[in-house]
């Protein structure tokens, strides 16, 4: 299973839901409404390709050779599908994965985020990681945690970081531009014909992402979100990576998996990597841009509540639910 799925905390699942019952308890952080069930009402473009492709059966990736279904998890590319027939979603931040070694690469979310928005979501191989050290007041690390915010404190506390370094270095020259991702060992092949956020409109830190911020009524600094990709017990080698320490960690508290690969044993609060961006984005339109939601990330989940539908009647089928 993916891992961000770290990125909610287990002390997430006491919180307790109102009952209409003399023992109810008000409505508060700690006792929130139940949520509507995942994954319903979603705006999602139809699934008739994959359909199609199902019917069709696994074919060749014209890259590997491997033999795959949708598309191929090692080239990051379609097979079977053309990227006219799917969907493409625009993000207003870049989203970095960082993926275990180890994660296998037929079982992460991940790539999800890389085929449906190929210029926006770059993915790691660690150990190699970009370099944050000059970006900590506009990068965050969704992770789970001792000293984690919520995405609704998030941009106040970016915005304190902003001002704390702004007063230390007054009369210091801007850092130097990133180098391309395409320069950077250990990112993830594109899907040909495909670049990455990172090279495609702009360089790290680059101008493309701060007129995106500019032009929304909510003032928040963030211009990168990092992602751990890999299991639970996978994670203490990235987590402790020097490179991430600086970040402020971000924690999603309040969502629950529909995950087919649950980690048995773990709270259903750990997400899979393509829900874990899902969610973090959903929130993030909502609570630092303060615009109302429409659906603009939901295509997001494309794949994922197409094979989540797949799976689950197959497994109602063969009687095992």
């Amino acid at each position: 299973m993916s891992s961000s799925d770290v990125s909610s905390s287990p002390k997430s699942t006491q919180a307790k839901t109102q009952h209409p019952d003399n023992n109810s308890k008000p409505v508060t952080k700690q006792n929130p409404v139940p949520a509507s069930p995942p994954l319903r009402g979603l705006k999602l473009a139809p699934h008739r390709v994959l359909e199609q492709a199902q019917q069709r059966g696994r074919l060749k990736c014209s890259s590997c050779g491997g033999s795959r279904m949708f598309f191929c998890y090692t080239c990051c590319s379609l097979v079977g599908v053309s990227q006219q027939e799917i969907p493409s979603v625009k993000l207003p931040i870049k989203i970095d994965i960082i993926k275990h070694p180890s994660e296998v690469d037929g079982k992460s979310t991940a790539i999800h985020a890389k085929i449906l928005a190929p210029d926006d979501v770059t993915i790691y191989t660690y150990p190699c990681i970009p370099e944050y050290e000059d970006e900590t007041d506009k990068v965050v690390l969704v992770f789970p945690g001792p000293g984690s915010v919520s995405v609704e404190e998030m941009s106040q506390r970016l915005q304190n970081l902003a001002d704390m370094k702004s007063a230390a270095s007054p009369e210091e020259e801007p850092s130097p531009k990133r180098p391309k991702a395409e320069e950077a060992p250990g990112a993830t092949q594109q899907a040909e014909g495909q670049t990455s956020g990172a090279t495609h409109t702009e360089e790290r830190g680059g101008e493309a992402g701060l007129e995106g911020q500019t032009e929304t009524p909510g003032a928040c600094p963030l211009q990168r979100v990092v992602f751990i990709d890999s299991t639970w017990n996978q994670t203490n080698r990235i987590i402790t990576d020097e490179r991430l320490q600086a970040l402020l960690r971000v924690e999603l508290k309040t969502r629950k998996t529909c995950f087919w690969r649950h980690q048995k044993g773990s709270p259903d609060t750990y997400l899979a990597t393509i829900e874990a961006v899902y969610y973090f984005l959903k929130d993030y339109q909502e609570l630092c841009l303060r615009q109302e939601y429409t659906g603009q990330y939901d295509n997001l989940m494309y794949f994922y509540c197409y094979l989540h539908t797949l799976i689950n009647n197959a497994k109602t089928t063969a009687g095992r639910r």
